[in-house]
């Protein structure tokens, strides 16, 4: 009986495991995943508008509740093909897309890619992409601080057009090769007959470092007006240890001053930010950052020395579940002319202090 017992055990347990792997080869190469992020925002200046200053494009709205991206994607991935579809909503994609025309300014994400080695990790994508540049993105849960650093709400948050990308065996290289549609363009600029070109190299030697170096160039004007752009992004995410983690990012930039013109306007920002994890609930993260842009080819102020920016700020997170984030930061904003306002007074400086509730699904 004995052996009988046994013999049945085995077969039992070979079979549910038969199913469990069956189950598991069947799986749908189709997932459906979200993204919610809500906040408020109370900006000390008290713009009459209820919008923060200009250059801000997420988390942009005054002393109100809003949302500053909602998401719903779809992702496909099968043998040699992957495909990927998000629509969005809230405030980020109001500011952001604003120049984009009819149901694209609801695109968040929107691409198909093709293996194209048997053996090699090589792909081949078109579409609509979160952009190659920064370390920071729209998705609030995936960044170090509640809102985005002046270097990452000035430079491209998603593009379009086509990339080739390989990444080696060991997962340590990826790089990357891209032709654009303009700097943070789904469609290009009306007149302009000109592509724009990219690339990214990012390199893991290990879990604690990651180095990273991206690039655009293009002309993001008619050609009537054709100013060739020339920017490179450069960063390092560094985990020193359990508890600290390190991201450094730097980012420069060329833009002729007229057509055909051998003179540039430049611009250049760097930006420092310390992560120190308390508990598996609890992290604190500090920033100090500083961009400027004297001639205004990013950020126009028409004010005597142009943006000249000095930012601190200071967030605490906690995780109330592993999907769920809630978030308060401090921030301090302080530029070398009155390009701000308080009370419709100009002044120098700006305080904000923001909340925030982001789930992830």
């Amino acid at each position: 009986m004995k052996n009988l017992a046994t013999t049945a055990f085995i077969a039992i347990t070979s079979f549910a495991g038969a199913q469990t792997d069956t189950l598991k080869k069947s799986e749908s190469p189709l997932k459906i995943s979200g993204y919610v992020e809500a906040y408020y925002a109370y900006d000390f200046g008290a713009p009459e508008n209820n919008t923060r200053p200009g250059f801000i494009y997420s988390h942009n709205r005054h002393n109100e509740v809003a949302l500053n991206l909602g998401f719903i994607k779809a992702n496909y991935e099968k043998d040699n093909v992957r495909a990927n579809l998000a629509i969005m909503t809230g405030t980020y994609g109001n500011a952001n897309l604003a120049a984009e025309e009819g149901i694209l300014k609801n695109i968040y994400e929107a691409n198909a890619g093709v293996k194209i080695s048997k053996t090699k990790n090589l792909w081949v994508d078109a579409g609509i992409f979160a952009s190659h540049i920064g370390f920071e993105s729209a998705v609030g849960k995936d960044c170090w601080t509640l809102t985005r650093s002046i270097l990452a709400d000035n430079s491209p948050y998603y593009e379009s057009g086509a990339k080739i990308s390989y990444t080696t065996d060991n997962g340590k290289w990826f790089l990357s090769g891209l032709v654009l549609n303009g700097w943070q363009r789904i469609q290009r600029v009306d007149g302009n007959k000109t592509l724009a070109f990219g690339h990214q190299v990012t390199y893991k030697p290990n879990t604690a470092i990651t180095l990273n170096s991206s690039s655009f160039v293009g002309n993001d004007k008619p050609d009537n007006d054709k100013r060739m752009r020339y920017f490179h992004n450069l960063y390092g995410i560094f985990q020193l240890n359990e508890k600290w983690g390190l991201t450094a990012g730097f980012d420069i930039g060329a833009e002729q001053k007229e057509k055909g013109s051998n003179s540039y306007n430049s611009w250049y920002s760097p930006v420092l930010i310390a992560k120190y994890k308390a508990s598996d609930k609890v992290s604190i993260s500090a920033r100090g950052e500083y961009y400027a842009d004297e001639n205004g080819v990013i950020i126009a102020t028409e004010t005597p020395n142009g943006f000249k920016t000095f930012g601190y700020s200071v967030n605490f997170d906690y995780s109330i579940y592993d999907n769920v984030v809630w978030r308060i930061e401090a921030r301090s904003l302080n530029s070398k002319d009155e390009i701000f306002t308080e009370n419709g007074d100009p002044t120098k400086q700006n305080f904000v202090a923001v909340t925030s509730l982001a789930i992830s699904f």
